[in-house]
């Protein structure tokens, strides 16, 4: 069934309203007919399901059929901390990221970086990450848009990730532990950090500041991963470990 993104104001009583690109999508490219069904999500965490009752290009209306919350979402808000990798690397990332239940995606400046972002040019490269999101969210069933932040610093990074529940650094140097023993470490997490690097690693002074910062200091298995590779690695285990 379609599923589309909709906020709070567009939902009014027993009708959802869906307008712009969506509302054009179904009328032109879907060529939907009053009386089909469709999915909608407020963002926020409940899907609604909904039978058209009006379809324009600029506005589509929609009967609200029954609600309920999204069985789609993790129990642990997970947000991933990528340092920024080569090419379009990113992008890749994200899209996997938001598949396997980010609620939060942190790109980040890293010593070993090759790819650096410019200034002027981060909020039409953030544009393009959040539509990127969106669209993943939308393909894998989604009641969450995640977020996708503006770049940030290393520094900043590790601060943010210390925040939540579960402070977990990605690392091949020594002093580390499996990241299934940190994920047993602590009952009913509410929220996970990821820390993953790009593809020269971190630096041993940047693992030390991790380190002392409070991030748990954590190995993917015995081989060395891809920088676009760990984050799906690290994102599939933390769902195998709280949801199946």
């Amino acid at each position: 069934m379609p599923r589309f993104f909709v906020t709070k104001d567009d939902i009014s009583e027993n009708t959802v309203y869906i307008s712009g690109d969506d509302s054009r999508h179904i009328a032109r490219s879907l060529r939907m007919a009053v009386g089909d069904r469709v999915t909608v999500s407020d963002g926020e965490g409940t899907d609604y399901e909904c039978e058209l009752i009006k379809i324009r290009d600029e506005s589509t209306e929609a009967k609200i059929i029954f609600q309920s919350l999204s069985p789609h979402e993790s129990s642990v808000k997970i947000t991933l901390f990528m340092s920024y990798p080569k090419g379009d690397k990113l992008e890749t990332v994200i899209q996997k990221a938001v598949e396997l239940g980010a609620a939060r995606i942190v790109p980040f400046e890293s010593s070993r970086c090759i790819k650096r972002p410019k200034a002027d040019k981060a909020q039409e490269k953030n544009a393009r990450l959040m539509r990127i999101a969106l669209e993943a969210a939308k393909q894998c069933g989604r009641a969450l848009i995640p977020e996708v932040s503006l770049p940030v610093s290393f520094e900043e990074a590790v601060g943010m990730a210390t925040e939540c529940d579960i402070a977990v650094f990605c690392y091949e140097g020594d002093g580390t532990v499996s990241l299934k023993k940190i994920l047993e470490s602590e009952d009913s997490p509410k929220s996970i950090a990821i820390m993953v690097g790009c593809e020269g690693g971190f630096s041993p002074e940047e693992a030390a500041m991790a380190e002392n910062r409070g991030m748990k200091m954590a190995n993917l298995g015995p081989r060395i991963l891809r920088c676009e590779t760990a984050p799906d690695y690290a994102l599939s285990s933390i769902s195998y470990h709280f949801e199946l």
